[in-house]
């Protein structure tokens, strides 16, 4: 959309100011019986005209989509003038260009030729693939009758050697106060808080510590465990099983997670069954990527 505009063209969208728009409307009947039916505007209609090319109002409807979120937020009638202002200017621009294309604008326009095809075909992936059917089977199939998930409440003493960390244990198991321990000893930022870290379930802990956690009874204590951040000493408070969340909770991640996959699953079926050549060429380096000169002809 901005590409070849001028910059005052793309400032009047911040600039020009929403216009109030007053009118006095006669009553339902009345403007019935006076004003013949006016069939609605489509995307065809013809909103202006330059030099006798038609700018349609599906041109405006797509050309706002392009825009930055910032742009889209503005009040339609200050967007819809500014859109339609762009689309002369890159009319009349266009028009002087002539037809003739350098090899960098025929290769950008292939470019976003393929683009463009390529994410309207995910759209309609997406869109058949999180149907609410869809996404009642998926939640019943990940929190149904079967659903059993457990949270667990520990809390930890943080410190740098395993030697540290097998000292501490022996004074836990000679009598001394966890909570106490992990307020002097831990160098966490849960140390100050007796090392709680609260209740958590499966994925939101580091692999090692999720395990010795989950290998536990409530009340022990674990042999010393390392992950990236150090020692550990853990304590499993309490566990209990997770409530499921709702469909209204979980709908959007489920409706993500089932485009995700049939994006995935169908690309990978097309390029599997498409006939693919990637062939070795002399002198090829990938650095060449960056040579814009090979382009510019």
């Amino acid at each position: 959309m901005f590409k070849g505009l001028t910059t005052l063209a793309l400032a009047g969208l911040m600039a020009v100011p929403a216009l109030a728009e007053t009118k006095t409307e006669a009553p339902a009947e009345t403007a019935a019986a006076e004003t013949p039916a006016v069939p609605a505007p489509t995307a065809e209609t013809v909103v202006a005209t330059v030099n006798g090319q038609d700018i349609t109002l599906g041109q405006v409807i797509v050309a706002r989509t392009t825009l930055p979120q910032q742009y889209q937020q503005l009040p339609p009638d200050v967007l819809y003038d500014a859109i339609l202002e762009q689309l002369i200017q890159q009319t009349v621009l266009a028009e002087e260009h002539g037809p003739e294309l350098t090899l960098h604008a025929k290769i950008a326009l292939a470019n976003e030729t393929r683009q463009l095809l390529a994410g309207d075909q995910i759209e309609k992936i997406m869109t058949a693939a999180a149907s609410e059917d869809a996404i009642k089977a998926a939640y019943e199939a990940k929190y149904g009758a079967d659903y059993h998930e457990m949270e667990y409440n520990a809390a930890h003493i943080l410190v740098e050697t395993e030697d540290e960390a097998k000292a501490i244990r022996k004074e836990l198991e000679d009598g001394a106060d966890f909570t106490e321990m992990a307020k002097s000893k831990s160098t966490g930022p849960s140390g100050p808080n007796g090392g709680e870290l609260g209740w958590f379930s499966k994925g939101m802990m580091v692999p090692e510590f999720e395990d010795a956690v989950m290998a536990m009874k409530p009340g022990e204590i674990s042999q010393p465990v390392k992950t990236q951040f150090g020692w550990h000493l853990v304590k499993l408070n309490e566990e209990r099983e997770k409530a499921a969340p709702s469909l209204e909770e979980v709908h959007d991640q489920l409706a993500a997670e089932l485009q995700q996959k049939a994006v995935a699953d169908h690309v990978k079926e097309l390029v599997d069954n498409a006939e693919v050549t990637r062939p070795e060429i002399e002198g090829l380096n990938p650095a060449m990527i960056q040579d814009l000169d090979l382009v510019r002809k």
